[in-house]
């Protein structure tokens, strides 16, 4: 297969599975009610897929093994950024935890230039400004954006940061492949969540008793079979192949998936405004897959 045409596959990939996660709220909010709360609800979507996992880290416990460091190192930063995202969005507002996290493409490129020499293009920074625009637009930035730092903003811009250097890790390793990562991050990313228990934040509850946690893993498994994993193994195998910065932008697909299905399903505004950020944000997603297609035209 074409190099072009594996980069074109991996960037729907990439922005599908950003779809897919980006009505997560539905099953997070699931859980609060349910009685995971806090962090107890990022502890479920990390160690069950590890344990569904399991028999695949098996299989592939040599692989693994070869994979030496880098493959672990790129496990640690994915697992952690991600954990800091999803507990932001359960320690701060939606909105801010969204804003702080989604300053990652500008973190991605200018790391994937330091680190893997990567030009950077007035078409990207096109792309990260279309992609920023449609974000501080739909979170009503204007407006509801003010006060300090709270712990929970802290950990979406650390999270931010943290990922960025996981894609860059993963880009840089030539030998490293997406099923080994994927399963390195959800490895990592339960040790983390289960880390974030002990942090003295405020919000998080007790332990859920035996029967609350049988009726969840009910419809927990199949979530985390469908809507877990595979958006999971897209997005580390899309880092392999594509630029750190594509990445970032081609997840903000996350953003429009939530405004759009949170209308829908939970009565949340959608109007002008926000039609107006998704419209920015899928430009920004489309834009360098276009102008690819463009250059390769025979």
């Amino acid at each position: 297969m074409e190099r072009s045409t594996i980069e074109t596959f991996a960037m729907v990939s990439v922005a599908a599975a950003g779809v897919a996660w980006g009505i997560f709220w539905i099953p997070l909010r699931a859980l609060d009610d349910a009685g995971f709360v806090g962090a107890w609800a990022v502890v479920v979507f990390y160690v069950l897929p590890a344990l569904l996992l399991l028999p695949i880290i098996f299989l592939r416990r040599r692989q693994i093994l070869d994979g030496g460091w880098p493959l672990q190192v790129a496990g640690i930063l994915a697992g952690v950024a991600l954990v800091c995202y999803a507990g932001a969005l359960i320690f701060t507002e939606v909105v801010r935890a969204t804003l702080f996290f989604y300053l990652t493409p500008i973190w991605s490129t200018l790391l994937a230039w330091l680190v893997l020499r990567e030009p950077v293009t007035m078409p990207r920074w096109a792309t990260i400004g279309l992609g920023l625009l449609g974000l501080l637009i739909i979170v009503r930035a204007d407006t509801e954006i003010s006060g300090g730092l709270s712990a929970g903003d802290w950990m979406g811009i650390a999270g931010g940061l943290i990922w960025a250097a996981a894609a860059v890790v993963m880009k840089s390793d030539q030998d490293g492949n997406g099923i080994d990562f994927t399963l390195s991050y959800f490895a990592w990313g339960s040790v983390a969540s289960l880390l974030l228990l002990i942090v003295p934040l405020e919000g998080t509850g007790p332990m859920p008793d035996w029967e609350t946690m049988r009726s969840v893993l009910l419809w927990m498994v199949p979530v985390a079979l469908l809507l877990v994993i595979p958006p999971a193994f897209a997005i580390m195998w899309g880092a392999t192949v594509l630029s750190p910065g594509l990445i970032a932008i081609l997840f903000m697909t996350e953003i429009s998936a939530a405004a759009i299905t949170a209308a829908l399903w939970a009565g949340e505004p959608f109007g002008l405004r926000e039609l107006s950020g998704v419209i920015l944000i899928s430009a920004a997603g489309i834009f360098e897959p276009v102008l690819n297609w463009h250059r390769n035209r025979p």
